[in-house]
């Protein structure tokens, strides 16, 4: 009597030989590597618009936006291809992505908050503020202290 070993594992074979992923890899790195260059130049724009004498936040906005959207693109290809999730079934993915789009919520959500303390803290606790104040140096003149108004640190 002879015994088969049978694993209770079920496993697919890939439908794409090494050849076809690697070109696959190679173009989604150079896509990659295109997007991160327009980045690189949209945050120069940034920063130019910020240096000059008459910034526009309007334009500003429209290129940090831009660039947001870069990044989720970014975000995709790199889950899609080298996370290898491109190929799997629906429900693998969302196991995987619907816990990171949560937890990018609560980095957002702890910023705001923190934001929120330090700009309530300036306000009601005058203590803080007089211990977070820099001091002029010795022998600067003193200047008139402004009065911070609230969120607009």
């Amino acid at each position: 009597m002879e015994h088969q070993a049978i694993s209770s594992e079920i496993t697919f074979e890939h439908h794409t030989d090494d050849a076809t992923f690697r070109k696959k890899v190679v173009r989604t790195t150079i896509l990659l590597t295109v997007i991160t260059i327009i980045e690189l130049i949209l945050g120069v724009g940034i920063y130019l618009i910020h240096k000059g004498p008459d910034p526009n936040a309007m334009l500003v906005l429209f290129f940090k936006g831009l660039v947001c959207i870069l990044t989720l693109a970014k975000a995709y290809y790199i889950v899609s291809v080298f996370m290898h999730l491109g190929d799997e079934i629906r429900n693998m993915i969302m196991t995987i992505v619907v816990p990171l789009l949560l937890f990018i919520w609560f980095i957002i959500a702890f910023i705001v908050d923190g934001n929120s303390y330090k700009n309530l803290r300036n306000t009601y606790d005058k203590h803080f503020q007089e211990t977070t104040t820099p001091k002029p140096h010795h022998g600067a003149e003193k200047a008139p202290v402004a009065e911070p108004q609230p969120g607009k640190q």
